[in-house]
């Protein structure tokens, strides 16, 4: 038995445990059980034993070994290609879609998630190497904290303030707040709207979140978060009954219109509030070096 073997396995065996720590399936239904979840833990382990087989492969002086990082970048680069074309096939079918840029995210993340298992598994089999196993689970340990650290993102409570607010029509106008949202010229539909409707008002607690939350797939994923949680009162072919969220153009907050079949105030400002912030939504205008330099008067 080779003095790496219980090293390599360590690496192995903690990559895989981490991948299946990141791997869950929440409200959304995403990644399914069963056959999505044994994909993502199936390319799991393959990266833990990629980062496992690095340090042996050195010290052995196997150093065209270590090219197979290359080919596992590439691979695990289609992994975002298979989550973006699968989640793109069936959004078409969803009542209220995810929208391009929630996608993007989600094959994103999946992607970056093998590469933390690589370097978990890395790392571990480092330390295991030069030193004992007792800090190697020490080394697990600080990984996993990091992982959950690097996992973790914003979320909308957290650049908005959320508001539960009354829908009203002014004429054939639905309006949440004094926020406009659409045209409701049938009396049908106006009932159904006023009876299942919802609205909220998300305000923006500085500039760069009023950047961040008017960009349209922001916008998608909150429609999308709620209406899968809670349900959605509509079919296809219901235009009307489509929920919406329109900017107020005057200070940029945000009007929100649901129809969840499960008419609850709190549990909908607590799903709208941990709606992830998407990264390529996420906007820096107050960083920009020319923002803060004063704009020349007329007068000069």
């Amino acid at each position: 038995m080779s003095e790496f073997t219980y090293p390599i396995l360590f690496g192995i065996l903690i990559g895989t445990i981490l991948r299946i720590a990141m791997l869950r399936t929440d409200y959304r239904q995403y990644p399914t059980y069963l056959h999505g979840k044994t994909i993502h833990v199936s390319l799991g382990f393959i990266a833990a034993a990629l980062g496992s087989l690095v340090i042996p492969a050195l010290l052995s002086k196997e150093y065209t070994a270590v090219t197979i990082l290359t080919v596992a970048a590439t691979q695990f680069r289609e992994v975002r290609n298979m989550e973006r074309n699968t989640l793109n096939e069936v959004d078409s079918y969803e009542l209220v879609s995810r929208g391009k840029t929630y996608i993007e995210g989600i094959a994103i993340s999946f992607e970056s998630r093998n590469y933390l298992v690589i370097i978990t598994s890395f790392i571990v089999t480092f330390v295991y190497v030069f030193t004992n196993i007792i800090f190697a689970i020490v080394a697990t340990i600080i990984c996993f904290i990091l992982s959950k650290i690097l996992m973790s993102g914003s979320v909308m409570k957290e650049i908005v303030d959320i508001e539960y607010k009354d829908l009203h029509f002014d004429g054939a106008g639905l309006y949440v707040d004094n926020i406009y949202i659409m045209n409701i010229g049938l009396p049908e539909r106006q009932k159904e709207i006023k009876k299942y409707g919802m609205g909220f008002v998300l305000t923006p607690k500085d500039m760069n979140t009023i950047t961040t939350v008017s960009n349209l797939g922001q916008r998608q994923a909150i429609l999308h978060d709620v209406s899968i949680a809670l349900g959605v009162f509509r079919d296809s072919g219901t235009p009307a009954l489509t929920p919406l969220i329109k900017r107020d153009l005057d200070d940029g907050r945000l009007g929100v219109f649901v129809l969840p079949q499960v008419r609850d105030v709190d549990k909908a400002i607590e799903i709208i509030g941990q709606v992830p912030v998407l990264e390529s939504a996420i906007r820096m205008p107050s960083e920009s070096k020319s923002h803060n330099k004063e704009v020349p008067s007329n007068d000069d």
